[in-house]
């Protein structure tokens, strides 16, 4: 503590022992013992328990030395731990509550502040203001703020702030050890809607001067770097989607957009960027296809025929480039694209082909094996499916057929 008159300022240094009247010994469980040459004047002054400690009420006040040497027993370690209101100091304990109050923290001391607190009394609770949790309301608007900066179409310079909220967002709607930090009402799954329709719609105007425009419009610079950024925030608001459980319009829109992405992206050049682009819509398909093979999104059968058709040939002959650039070019992490990724997008269409009607299986099918790109996506497994189902396929109706039959005679 401060000492209060610039006489006593001087007189009084802690850790003089030529002017010290009184010992403390800081004692700890590991036996670890750090002498402290103090004023009792002061001592008195700012701390209960020292006030008590050396008065004339002390039950051993009467022992020799016992009010020169105090001995102060700590159960933390490290000694910057020993709450002062456990010694009654007051003006200590408003100096940390203000200090903590104010500054800010690592991750990693947080959950210390968090033990330490409670043991400071009422009075450090504004510490914890900033660890309270936000009503739902505060957090609704920062989401929708975000989703509209996330979906926007800032300057360049500001790509690494929009990154950054789309993870945030992402966050926000991920269960993980805790619970997601919003749950999406209708109204939510609403402007989410809206924002991503906003996005496609801008997709689309840049996909359609593209299809009209030259063959190597595509190949222009300012047009490679726009195209990149819709897919890449395409890719993103497709997680967002899914999280909502909202898949539907958006894989609607991909599917009347397909013919003209591939015929788009197939009259790019091989440049690097250009595959970096056919990469980044092969990242977005296998999202969409996803949401088709396994049921979030029910399509008709032509539907599903049709987009394997569009996409499983331009799937085919990309990947096999996209692996060849990876090997050779100096900017091959621009191009990495997660193995998983690439299981589970061959696993899908599987899974799409298998529930077509046997004779589309057939077809399809059949172009794999005339195809000289058999080798991804592999259809080994759809194929050994259909040679199975086509060989007891008779044998199968015509035991429906008998068990109808006997049906009916009841």
């Amino acid at each position: 503590m401060e000492p209060i008159g610039k006489e006593e300022k001087i007189a009084c240094v802690i850790g003089d022992r030529s002017t010290s009247d009184v010992d403390v010994r800081l004692r700890t469980q590991e036996g670890r013992d750090d002498w402290l040459y103090c004023h009792s004047e002061i001592l008195v002054k700012n701390c209960k328990y020292f006030a008590d400690r050396l008065s004339e009420n002390w039950p051993t006040c009467q022992i020799l030395d016992s009010r020169n040497c105090v001995d102060v027993y700590c159960q933390e370690l490290n000694f910057d731990y020993h709450v002062a209101v456990e010694l009654g100091c007051p003006q200590i304990v408003t100096a940390c509550v203000n200090y903590l109050e104010a500054v800010t923290w690592e991750e990693a001391e947080e959950d210390e502040i968090l033990k330490i607190v409670p043991r400071m009394g009422l009075q450090a609770e504004p510490i914890l203001a900033r660890l309270q949790p936000v009503n739902q309301s505060a957090i609704v608007n920062i989401f929708v703020s975000a989703l509209r900066f996330a979906t926007s179409s800032p300057p360049p310079q500001m790509n690494d702030l929009k990154s950054s909220a789309q993870e945030q967002l992402e966050y926000m709607l991920t269960e993980d050890d805790d619970a997601p930090l919003l749950t999406a009402d209708d109204n939510i799954k609403l402007e989410v809607k809206e924002c991503v329709n906003r996005l496609f719609s801008q997709f689309n105007d840049s996909l359609t001067a593209l299809f009209c425009g030259s063959t190597e419009s595509l190949s222009g610079a300012g047009n490679i770097q726009l195209f990149k950024s819709y897919l890449t925030d395409l890719s993103w608001a497709c997680q967002i989607l899914s999280k909502l459980e909202i898949m539907r319009e958006f894989v609607v829109y991909w599917f009347d957009a397909s013919d003209k992405i591939v015929k788009v992206l197939e009259q790019g050049s091989s440049t690097t960027e250009v595959i970096e682009i056919k990469l980044r819509a092969i990242e977005v398909t296998s999202k969409v296809l996803e949401a088709i093979g396994y049921g979030t999104v029910i399509l008709p059968t032509a539907k599903r025929l049709q987009v394997l058709k569009v996409w499983l040939p331009f799937v085919r002959v990309t990947k096999p480039l996209i692996d060849s650039v990876t090997m050779n070019c100096e900017n091959a992490m621009l191009l990495k694209l997660d193995g998983e990724m690439w299981q589970s997008l061959e696993s899908t269409f599987v899974s799409i082909i298998l529930a077509l009607p046997s004779g589309d299986q057939a077809e399809v099918l059949t172009e794999w094996l005339d195809n000289e790109y058999m080798q991804y996506p592999d259809l080994t497994e759809a194929f050994e499916v259909w040679c199975y189902r086509s060989k007891v396929a008779k044998r199968r109706l015509s035991l429906l057929e008998d068990e109808h039959a006997m049906t009916n005679s009841f």
